[in-house]
């Protein structure tokens, strides 16, 4: 095995490690461009930012590093879905009037910035391209090769991945259910939480069926995690949550200071918070909705309900009524080590385990 792997050709990177694009803040332009100088792949959580700001930030990355880097967006259908609003408004006032923020009965509308998010990336000429919830439509798909940007796709399943070698993604990321965060799954179905597949099953059945690179996802923290990746046949490895902790990382600070708290045990599958299952640490928030025994609305409406919540809970420091995405290896996370230190010590830790085995 080596660490210099065709991914790195193709990414045009040092290491074969991507940065999750991780939406909401945590992917701050010091973050994805430190992480990228480090020889590894920055990624900018764009999918919830509006086009101009993902506009200034890629022009604020370029100015802090030469190197590549990708901007990641959600494929999924951005309409409100209107089924169980009523419902989960009732949880979210309960909650609304214990934060002393006022009660909402108002009509739900979300922005969906897709088609403009696109553009400002075809626009700023961006490198890479990562997609979350599905591949990116056909003619978004052509306009990307057309201009020679590399297409990666998250997948939660071998179906999934064969879907997205077919549509053209250049490199796979095959995300097991170890992962923090949003599952990549394409389809949900109501009242599910997609594939949860874990890493170290999916990575290999995802290799034996494209031909593209596949990048390993989901509870990879360390040396021991890359190398296990490689093994496998993985050709790198994509990691968000070890990044959340980083210097650099925009993480509010209660969040951060719960991943160090928190433990294997401490995750759970949830869309409480936006309607789509996610791991993150058990909290107030998500035991209110099963105390209740009522469902979430669906994404992207529930996202765009319970925002004011997540926004008024990092005002208080108060961690209970905010979404803490985490995988589920946080016992080895590192508190504030720079982007830099933890990309060039997990390539120190991969050579010395390799030459010694």
């Amino acid at each position: 095995m080596k660490l210099n792997t065709h991914l790195c050709e193709i990414l045009d990177i040092v290491h074969p490690i991507i940065q999750a694009g991780m939406a909401g803040g945590p992917t701050t332009v010091e973050l994805v461009a430190n992480v990228s100088n480090a020889g590894a792949l920055g990624t900018l959580g764009a999918a919830y930012m509006k086009p101009e700001e993902i506009k200034m930030a890629i022009r604020d990355i370029k100015e802090r590093t030469t190197k590549p880097f990708a901007v990641n967006l959600f494929c999924t259908n951005g309409t409100d879905q209107y089924d169980g609003v009523e419902e989960s408004q009732k949880v979210l006032n309960d909650i609304r009037e214990k934060l002393g923020i006022e009660t909402s009965e108002h009509h739900v509308v979300t922005n969906n910035f897709f088609e403009e998010q696109f553009e400002i990336l075809i626009e700023e000429k961006v490198p890479v391209i990562s997609t979350a919830f599905g591949v990116l439509p056909k003619d978004k798909m052509a306009v990307a090769k057309q201009h020679n940007i590399i297409i990666t796709t998250m997948v939660t399943t071998v179906q999934e991945a064969l879907l997205a070698e077919e549509n053209g993604a250049d490199i796979i990321i095959a995300q097991g259910s170890d992962a923090g965060g949003h599952r990549g799954t394409f389809e949900i179905e109501k009242n599910t939480n997609g594939a949860t597949v874990g890493t170290f099953s999916l990575v290999p059945q995802v290799v034996d069926a494209v031909s593209v690179p596949v990048v390993a996802a989901g509870g990879i923290m360390d040396s021991r995690g890359l190398v296990a990746a490689l093994a496998l046949g993985a050709q790198g490895v994509q990691m968000g949550t070890a990044f959340l902790t980083t210097t650099e990382s925009g993480a509010h600070p209660v969040y951060k200071q719960a991943l160090l708290n928190s433990s294997e045990e401490s995750t759970v599958i949830t869309k409480v918070f936006s309607g789509r299952p996610a791991r993150g640490i058990h909290n107030t928030f998500i035991q209110a909705y099963f105390d209740a025994k009522i469902s979430p609305a669906d994404f992207p409406t529930q996202n765009t309900m319970t925002t004011d919540i997540r926004k008024y809970a990092a005002m208080q420091n108060n961690p209970e009524y905010m979404s803490l995405w985490a995988g589920q290896a946080t016992r080895l996370l590192q508190n504030e080590v720079p982007a830099r230190k933890l990309v060039l010590d997990l390539v120190a830790g991969a050579k010395q385990l390799l030459s010694t085995n």
